[in-house]
């Protein structure tokens, strides 16, 4: 599967741009057919002017795009280290390097999303911070302490201590808020310039209506399926060790599925996105990201995973990010 959706990536590059690159490279002895040819073009041709546009809701997809790529950096990390050591042997060490390294990476998060930010005129610049450093940490600490007030109110053993949940709220705090502001302030300085290939527009184009399959919103819905199918057999293994209080070690094999994952949902929102801007609908900075969080919907309909709907819906966003700059690189836009 892998291999099929390189392979028709490449078709898309290779072949269909290709013809789309030859009507720009026309010399001036073929101006009138070259004004023939652009009177009659349509597609992601068009929209030149309108794809570089600043996103809807820019604050909350820069903080989705900075904690996805943080959440990646993290996943990496504690595969790599666990297959160094043996992590697994004793039980929570697991779970506290990931606290550890959420908390060091929190840099990146920063950087990214501050960068992401600035490069799209964004003004509010403490607003994406504070949204980075806390969305995926609040979300996360709030159904932790309900779960935790309903184990104290059983009495069960499973209770988290209050004297854990300060430490880790000093944490985040003292190392992971801190780190996330440094970050945010180094990425709106060092990487806040667009470097755009295309102008944009004054006046936004209009964008003209298409048929229900060619919707942003059915687009990300099937997309998910094929990054979500390339991951069902290892999940079945990991839930299955995690709900049966099993030990899972077979974290070299984990880490090709998440390789796999990784290539898999770049190539499927490169693919949805060309489908978008073809459909002449310029709106695409939500759609990869969509397409590549879908994963972890229908994750959520098996188990239930955040992290994972951010780690492939930043990681998605990246690789459709760097098509649509390299396809509007070629073309003659004035």
């Amino acid at each position: 599967m892998v291999i099929f959706l390189t392979g028709l990536v490449a078709i898309i590059l290779m072949r269909t741009l290709r013809k789309d690159y030859a009507r720009y490279a026309k010399t001036e002895d073929d101006l009138e057919s070259l004004e023939r040819d652009l009177s009659e073009e349509s597609g992601w041709k068009l929209v030149y002017g309108d794809v570089f546009r600043p996103p809807q809701q820019l604050t909350l997809l820069a903080a989705c795009v900075g904690t996805g790529i943080q959440l990646a950096l993290l996943c990496l990390f504690v595969i790599f280290f666990t297959i160094a050591g043996s992590f697994f042997e004793e039980r929570g060490t697991i779970l506290t390097a990931f606290i550890v390294c959420y908390a060091l990476t929190s840099f990146v998060g920063g950087y990214v999303s501050g960068g992401f930010y600035a490069r799209n005129d964004g003004r509010n610049w403490i607003r994406t911070m504070l949204a980075t450093a806390c969305l995926f940490p609040g979300v996360c600490f709030g159904i932790a302490l309900l779960l935790n007030t309903i184990a104290l109110c059983y009495h069960s053993l499973a209770a988290v201590p209050f004297g854990y949940i300060m430490l880790v709220i000093c944490l985040w705090g003292f190392i992971s808020f801190p780190l996330c502001l440094i970050g945010t302030v180094f990425g709106r300085n060092w990487s806040s310039i667009p470097n755009y290939p295309c102008r944009v527009k004054r006046i936004p184009s209009p964008v003209p209506d298409r048929k229900w399959y060619l919707k942003p919103f059915f687009i990300s819905l099937i997309g998910g399926l094929l990054p979500f199918g390339s991951i069902f057999i290892e999940m079945y293994f990991v839930f299955t060790s995690f709900w049966n209080y099993k030990v899972y070690f077979v974290y070299g094999f984990m880490l090709l599925v998440m390789s796999i994952l990784l290539i898999v949902t770049v190539c499927v929102t490169i693919v949805g996105t060309y489908f978008q801007l073809n459909a002449e609908n310029y709106h695409w900075w939500w759609t990869p990201f969509g397409i590549a969080s879908s994963t972890g919907f229908y994750v959520l309909l098996y188990a239930g995973c955040l992290g994972l709907t951010l780690m492939c819906g930043a990681v998605g966003y990246m690789g459709a990010a760097k098509f649509v700059r390299t396809i509007y690189r070629n073309v003659k836009c004035d």
